[in-house]
This record gives structure tokens, sequence and C-alpha cells, in this order.
């Protein structure tokens, strides 16, 4: 199979792209480098370009007219960003895929694997929840995921695609042989700010103690990149037993199945690192949520696939690749 991946140059997109190749399966990369790295489309077929770009797709599709599947994870992420950038979060994530699903379309390319994401539930209880979860989500970014997942769907029900959407917990780590990782050397999630406070000698600051959870802190389900990624390579392979013509659109769940709260994701660096971090109480931050955590039998289920590294193995790859990027950069 050839497989188009959509911000292959990205953290996620690369390493989705290395697993693909190590399943044997045909790579083609598309993506604007406005975020992703050229070092990470070295040595595979990449497209410097944005996934509206008419020209750049008209070249694209016509030098591989044998694309089987396109696995979309071009988007911007960053939720604090689409707060104060709506329209143009609103754009890049919704309007420009648009104009992908559309030239797919006259391609004759049908199957989409979609990276969604856990953002477009309710995280309000700490809970486990199941694709068939309230969605809620809370920032412009998540609500393009679901925008996204909703058109999706709707040309599904009309024949014109079929499509796999990944919901993305948390996902943390790196390749294991640190060929890819998080391109930013400050990362805004919590396990970027725990390395970052580690550097800087600060304190941890543990935002929100009073949530309904074991400890008080918020609980994430955090997933290793490369757990992720393997779960792209297994939609992809069981494409056609997935999302048939008589259910032509599926909602799967990535995740652990698992939730660690922030007091314990700290606990974890401190194993892996052998050295004490201090925290701090602070005040929750607008906009924050007590979390949730996937409920993953329907991956385990139709894709044959579950998580097998833990939070310390996410850890680990994490450190290990923040002391290699400036190399990469």
């Amino acid at each position: 199979m050839k497989v188009l991946i959509t911000g292959g140059a990205g953290y996620i997109g690369s390493t989705v792209a290395t697993a693909c190749i190590e399943a044997g399966l045909e790579v083609v990369i598309l993506d604007d480098l406005s975020t992703g790295l050229r070092a990470f489309g070295e040595g595979r077929d990449l497209y410097v370009g944005d996934i509206a770009d008419a020209d750049v797709l008209d070249r694209l599709l016509t030098e591989h007219p044998d694309i089987d599947a396109v696995v979309h994870c071009a988007a911007r992420i960053v939720v604090s960003e689409s707060v104060t950038d709506p329209l143009g979060y609103y754009d890049a994530n919704v309007g420009k895929t648009i104009v992908l699903l559309r030239r797919l379309r006259e391609a004759g390319i049908s199957r989409i694997v979609f990276s969604s994401s856990a953002a477009v539930y309710s995280g309000e209880t700490g809970d486990g929840v199941d694709e068939d979860g309230a969605l809620a989500p809370s920032s412009p970014y998540a609500t393009t995921k679901a925008m996204v997942e909703q058109i999706l769907k709707d040309a599904a029900a009309v024949g014109e695609f079929r499509a796999i959407a990944l919901r993305y917990f948390n996902p943390i780590g790196a390749d294991p042989q640190l060929r890819t990782g998080l391109q930013h050397p400050e990362p805004s999630h919590a396990l970027g700010k725990i390395m970052q406070a580690h550097r800087s000698g600060e304190p941890f600051a543990v935002t929100g103690t009073d949530w309904n959870t074991r400890d008080g802190s918020g609980l994430r389900d955090y997933i290793h990149v490369w757990d992720l990624a393997l779960a792209h390579v297994a939609a992809v392979r069981r494409f056609d037993e997935v999302a048939t013509p008589d259910e032509p659109y599926q909602v799967i769940n990535v995740g652990t199945g698992a939730g660690v709260t922030v007091r314990e994701l700290v606990a974890a660096y401190v194993r892996v690192t052998g050295e004490q971090l201090p925290i701090v109480e602070a005040d929750r931050r607008p906009g924050d949520q007590a979390g949730a955590f996937a409920i993953v039998d329907r991956a385990r289920e139709v894709l044959g696939w579950s998580a097998e590294r833990s939070v310390d193995d996410g850890v680990r790859d994490a450190i290990a690749w923040a002391q290699k990027l400036p190399t990469v950069r």
C-alpha cells in the first residue's frame, strides 16, 4: 500500500511515517514545514506545501496516482493559540481540509484516517470515556477536530469517502530509536513543563489541586507516541475491514485505558531521573478540566491494537529526545 501522510514532518506525522515504513508501507509526505522539520522528511518522498495548495496537490497526485489511503495529521494544534486566533484555526484545520478532501475526491482517493483528539470530549469528571461519550469541545482547536469529524461522517454517508477518526489522548515520548520526536524545544504540555522546571531549577506548578480525582490534580491518559503510530499502521492495514461500505465512518479512541494524574506524572519523572522535583500548588487555569482517560475496547476489537509502553517509557524517551533535538534542528 502507498500512504499519503499530511503533516508528515511534524511530531506525530513523522513518527507515523516511520512506523508505516517499518511495516512495509510506501509513504509520501506533504508538509508546509511551518512547524515540521525538514530533517524529518530526509530520505522520504517529501512534498513541501500547504494542504490547500492546488499546484502542490496536483503535482503530488499526478506523480503518485496509486495512493491507497491518506493519514491526515496536518493541523494547527496549540489550544491557547486557538483561543486568541479562532479564525486562523478554523481556516487552517477546517477550511483547508475541505479543499484537500475535494481534491482527493477528484483523484478517486476514498480512504481517510483522520488525526482527531480526545479534546472533543467533555473532561469534567476524570472518568473513562468511550467513543459514544458526550462531546463538548472546550476550545476552538477542539471544535475544529469535531467539525472535521462531522464533515467526514457526512461525506461518508453519501459515499464520497470512508473514514476512520482516531481520537488521540495525550501523546508523550519520542521514537524509541530517536529518529523523530517533539520539534519544539519548550513544549507546552504537562511533561514539557515538568522538564522545563527541572532544567531551570524552579518548582513545578500543579495547577488545580481540588479536582475530583484520586489526588486532586488533573488526570490525563498519556500514550507513548510510538504506540500511537502503530495504531495508525493498524488502521491503514485493516481499513477495509473497519470502514466498510455499510458502515463507512468509524471513531476509535487511541489511549492506554488508564488515567495518570499530574502528581503521578511528576512521580514518574522522579523515578526515571532519580532526582527530586519540588512542586508548588497553584489555582486552576481558565479552561482547565479534570480530564478523562480512554476506554479502548473498540481499538482492541477492531484494530487488534493496544498500547504497550508505560508512562515511564514515555518520560525516558522524551528526555533522551530533548537532549538530541539541538543536533536535529
